[in-house]
């Protein structure tokens, strides 16, 4: 049956993912049309959530590849078990069987490591492959996922090629700490997700954390909304906030001041230099954002 758009939003807001009407489209057509959703925005604004949310609205299995400086082709499709084959070699090393028979039992899928987009080709039914912060790897592993994304078909010198019996929904990643090439762009549909405005983080914040007061989830938000407009290098997102709140409700806190900020500034900022710079702003943060002034109206 043809997905609807009114079916994603509601799977999306089953999964506790509050969608906006670009994010519910974005979902909606990668899923009609089969094509990869390429994700980018600031970390920590729920690029990976989309996909978590997407294999679970799916009932499909989440296949993860992460991708880093240095990711190679064969970490990202499959390597030979050695220790398993050498192994082994030294149990049948004294049987009947010719060079050309043990070798090709060495190299069968019993002793084959399958990474992530293996996992995904030979997947018994349709998967989620999310491809995780694919701007941290290379041009060149760029190129190579391009090809394995147009073809989905790999070829192992050892056994053959291998065709994916069930297209993967594919969800990509970036946080633009490099530009994409214009092929791989091309190839996906696009979605970028940026920091949430205060509305829409209050209502994540209210799903997320039901023991939050509603006055003091106000607090927070609008804390976090005017944190942001201050130069940091590395700004708070949306899971900082949730990490936050919770953070809040396990120490038993019922209210913002200066001292519970600074005792629980690690939670929401990463960087030394950001929480000295917040720290001595702290006065004329509060001042800027009126915090203590809107809570009696909250």
């Amino acid at each position: 049956m043809p997905v609807k758009l009114e079916n994603v939003r509601e799977l999306l807001s089953e999964q506790g993912y509050i969608a906006d009407h670009a994010v519910s489209m974005a979902v909606f057509l990668s899923m009609s049309l089969e094509k990869p959703l390429l994700i980018e925005g600031p970390a920590g604004v729920g690029k990976t959530e989309v996909a978590k949310v997407m294999a679970s609205a799916m009932q499909a299995d989440l296949i993860r590849l992460q991708c880093y400086d240095g990711l190679d082709a064969n970490h990202a499709l499959y390597e030979w078990n050695y220790q398993r084959q050498l192994l082994h070699l030294k149990v049948v090393e004294n049987n009947q069987q010719s060079a050309a028979e043990k070798e090709k039992t060495i190299f069968s899928e019993a002793f084959l490591l399958k990474r992530p987009l293996l996992q995904a080709i030979t997947h018994s039914s349709k998967p989620v492959l999310l491809i995780d912060e694919i701007d941290r790897s290379d041009e060149e592993f760029e190129s190579f996922l391009l090809e394995v994304l147009s073809d989905w078909q790999i070829t192992i010198p050892e056994m053959g090629t291998i065709k994916a019996t069930h297209l993967p929904q594919v969800i990509l990643t970036s946080n633009r700490t490099r530009e994409l090439s214009e092929a791989l762009r091309r190839r996906c549909l696009y979605l970028y997700i940026d920091y949430p405005d205060f509305e829409k983080e209050y209502s994540i914040v209210n799903r997320k954390i039901p023991d939050l007061d509603s006055k003091f989830s106000r607090q927070i938000c609008h804390f976090m909304q005017n944190l942001r407009l201050i130069k940091l290098e590395k700004t708070p997102g949306i899971s900082e906030t949730l990490d936050w709140a919770a953070s809040l409700v396990a120490l038993h806190y019922d209210h913002l001041d200066k001292n519970i900020i600074t005792e629980t500034l690690g939670v929401i900022l990463k960087d030394w230099r950001d929480m000295r710079h917040v720290e001595l702003s702290l006065s004329e943060l509060f001042e800027k954002t009126g915090v203590y002034a809107k809570t009696d109206n909250l």
